[in-house]
């Protein structure tokens, strides 16, 4: 558990310095990171995942749009690469620097800045492409540009999390987090596709404009407190990168399952950005096919997410993390080995990949706001950011054009193989075991 959770107050905080150990004897409620809540904490976080969730439907609805215009537009792995590529290095490369702006500013402020951001560029995407065509390269700088407000709000956002509810409660919030993600993986393919034939890509980005305008309404209910280190006030930029590495590192057994786990996100990236390729190449399929298939694979995350959310997720999560990885790589696996006369099969482990891939993000998320300090939470998720935002443009820049070469059936179970032999990996190291323990 991180440390000032049960005896000292978070340093910098603009909380009361009561101890929670007091605050829980006068009847107050207390977060994850140690600050006082109010009766409706319930209802703040309410408001605030009423706005993600049409945020992030709208979002991906637009997403989806713009991946099966690059698809039916050049019908290349490597473009489509190329854009997922463009879509993520950004939070990459700058996640850590926003991190290290969560841990100083406003976690709120920075969110709804992002947020805002996010959505002019929509407008502006959609008001090109009302007034003229819009070339592909134009489309991918757009997708690099989100990125980099993605860089700045994914940190202050999971680091504010634990400041919003209790820690018995943490895991369910962060499976919420994931449950609206997957009611989106249903429901923003088949928006997606519908807004796009129907109307064009124009209103795909208006839509997504006005998803950015809730998330921001939502987020005006919350208080989210600044927790600064004061100990970094005037540290170099490098300096405050490296507190926020050794927050991660000083628990062996959290890092070594990070750096592992991180090899098979890179495995898996390419998956992602090559599956409505696959179901248009290898099956022969349309857009309402690759809808299908992303919907079923969402489906099977909204089902998995709704079981962690019911359950807890009980108190080995560094086991359901490592098991549930495992048995998604064996899922791809198969998905890569599928015959073209057998779609229905490709739907089902779909279904069963994402069912079980919803043991990994939240839980694994849960155990890093729970060992990192508050104050060095945001730095720590800015390199947890970062290291997906590259592992995954790398990923997908290996495998994209070896999947040109090779099929993208073959590299897709070429990657499910890479998932499967790390995971097993991560079950052998003693520290990793440790995580388990009380």
């Amino acid at each position: 558990m991180k440390e000032g959770h049960t005896d000292e107050p978070q340093k910098g905080s603009l909380e009361s310095a009561q101890s929670p150990s007091i605050q829980h004897d006068s009847g107050q409620i207390i977060s994850a990171s140690g600050h006082v809540l109010t009766q409706r904490w319930l209802a703040v976080i309410a408001a605030i995942w009423t706005g993600q969730a049409f945020s992030i439907i709208s979002s991906g609805a637009a997403g989806y749009a713009i991946i099966w215009y690059v698809t039916e537009s050049t019908g290349s792995a490597l473009m489509l690469s190329l854009m997922m590529i463009c879509a993520m290095l950004p939070t990459g490369l700058l996640a850590p620097f926003g991190g290290i702006v969560a841990d100083r500013y406003n976690r709120k402020a920075i969110m709804i800045i992002s947020d805002l951001s996010i959505g002019a560029l929509s407008v502006l995407l959609g008001v090109m492409m009302l007034f003229g065509e819009v070339s592909i390269i134009v489309i991918i700088l757009f997708a690099a540009a989100r990125s980099v407000g993605q860089a700045f709000h994914s940190p202050a956002f999971m680091a504010a999390i634990p400041m919003l509810v209790p820690d018995k409660h943490l895991l369910r919030i962060n499976m919420l987090d994931q449950l609206v993600v997957s009611i989106s993986q249903v429901a923003s393919p088949a928006l997606g596709i519908f807004v796009y034939m129907t109307f064009g890509l124009p209103i795909a980005m208006f839509m997504d404009a006005l998803g950015a305008v809730f998330a921001v309404a939502g987020l005006l209910f919350a208080h989210i407190p600044t927790v600064r280190d004061e100990t970094t006030d005037n540290q170099h930029v490098m300096r405050n990168l490296r507190d926020g590495w050794r927050a991660i590192a000083v628990n062996r057994g959290l890092l070594e399952l990070l750096l592992i786990m991180l090899v098979g996100w890179i495995a898996m990236a390419p998956v992602v950005a090559i599956f409505p390729l696959m179901t248009y190449d290898h099956f022969n399929g349309d857009g309402y096919m690759a809808s299908l298939v992303e919907a079923a694979y969402g489906g099977g995350l909204v089902a998995g997410s709704a079981i962690l959310l019911a359950w807890g997720g009980g108190k080995r999560l560094a086991r359901l993390i490592v098991v549930s990885y495992l048995i998604s790589g064996v899922t791809v696996f198969v998905c890569g080995v599928t015959p073209p006369d057998m779609f229905w099969l490709f739907v089902l482990m779909n279904v069963l990949c994402g069912l079980f891939l919803a043991g990994f993000n939240g839980p694994i998320m849960t155990l890093v706001q729970r060992e990192v300090s508050s104050e060095k939470l945001g730095r720590a998720m800015g390199l947890i950011s970062a290291c997906t935002g590259i592992g995954a443009p790398l990923g997908v820049a290996i495998g994209g054009p070896f999947g040109d070469v090779i099929g993208v059936a073959n590299l897709v179970a070429v990657c499910g193989a890479i998932c499967i032999v790390t995971s097993i990996a991560a079950l052998i190291p003693k520290s990793i075991r440790a995580l388990d323990e009380d």
